[in-house]
């Protein structure tokens, strides 16, 4: 019951900042480009500088070793959760065009901004280390599978032609993040010092994370339009897949794991079940709009996932205190 209660109240804070971004843009504060202007901002400065600044204070060699471990279980149920969407798309014969966003709905989370204040909220920035380890995993799987998955389910194309003039954007594969992380890591390495200056700049502007993503995330579902949401066999296969089959896998990872002699501490076994449990990719209705995909049924699932996540977590912290 505690742990529900503190996440019920981790929720709140988040809903309300949410509601905060939400409530502006009704107002009218905020025009068309500023979600734009603020994500570039959260994904080019401040999400760097917060995973560098969490690296230098949180990480050291041998806890950087021991993460190894971690890669294997998301890894893992990256792979897995692959299989069963794959197998399911074909049961169900889901259409072309939805093919791709399913697989991607039911494997890559929304890390960034959902992911990551949620886990700041219940964790505190100590859980930083064990996020990066699901970010890594979820970036790799988005930008070296995931896009392929949507683009090649494009249904104004033949089959021959959709495996064709597609190559890998090292640029989405490694995006200003992940790049803070490797840069944090070589330093770590080297055993470089941060000088207090820049260790103070950083961490100033690392701390604008949290209440800018949360404020996006109001204006984005202010933007998709509550009135939208619908739910379809497809979408709610989907959101079955992401929150229920993703978190079961990882937690039977985990599980067998321990079981085998390699547990994982407590708080990151935490931090990869509840990412696992994170809504869906908020860039999916882009990617489906340039595989000329079913915008509308991307833009249904990110929404409903965003909201559903609402009960969705508080239920999943209760869940894990039992493990």
């Amino acid at each position: 019951m505690t742990a529900f209660i503190t996440s019920v109240g981790s929720i709140v804070t988040i809903l309300l900042m949410m509601g905060l971004g939400f409530g502006l843009r009704g107002m009218g504060w905020f025009d068309d480009q500023f979600s734009g202007s603020i994500s570039k901002l959260i994904m080019n400065v401040a999400l760097p500088a917060s995973i560098f600044m969490s690296v230098m204070k949180y990480l050291t060699l041998p806890k950087l070793i021991g993460l190894s471990s971690g890669l294997i279980y998301s890894f893992g149920g990256v792979i897995i959760g692959y299989i069963i969407a794959w197998i399911t798309v074909k049961l169900l014969k889901v259409r072309p065009g939805r093919r791709g966003l399913f697989m991607n709905t039911v494997v890559n989370a929304n890390t960034i901004f959902i992911g990551l204040p949620l886990n700041i909220a219940l964790f505190g920035t100590k859980s930083l280390a064990y996020f990066l380890v699901y970010y890594v995993t979820n970036t790799v799987s988005t930008w070296a599978f995931g896009v392929f998955l949507i683009a090649n389910d494009d249904p104004t194309k033949k089959a021959d032609d959709k495996f064709t003039g597609r190559k890998i954007n090292w640029k989405k594969l490694l995006p200003p993040p992940l790049l803070g992380f490797l840069v944090a890591i070589v330093w770590l390495v080297l055993g470089l010092p941060v000088p207090g200056w820049a260790g103070n700049t950083l961490s100033y502007v690392g701390n604008l994370v949290t209440p800018l993503s949360l404020i996006y995330i109001g204006i984005v579902l202010y933007d998709a339009g509550l009135k939208s949401i619908h739910f379809d066999r497809d979408t709610i296969f989907a959101l079955i897949g992401r929150f229920v089959l993703s978190p079961l896998v990882i937690t039977g990872l985990i599980l067998l794991g321990a079981h085998t002699g390699h547990s994982l501490p407590t708080m990151e076994m935490q931090t990869l079940i509840v990412q696992a449990a994170a809504p869906g990719l908020a860039v999916m209705p882009i990617l489906a709009n340039e595989a000329h995909g079913d915008v509308k049924y991307a833009t249904n699932l990110v929404t409903t996932s965003t909201i559903l996540f609402i009960v969705v977590v508080p239920i999943v912290m209760t869940l894990i205190q039992f493990i």
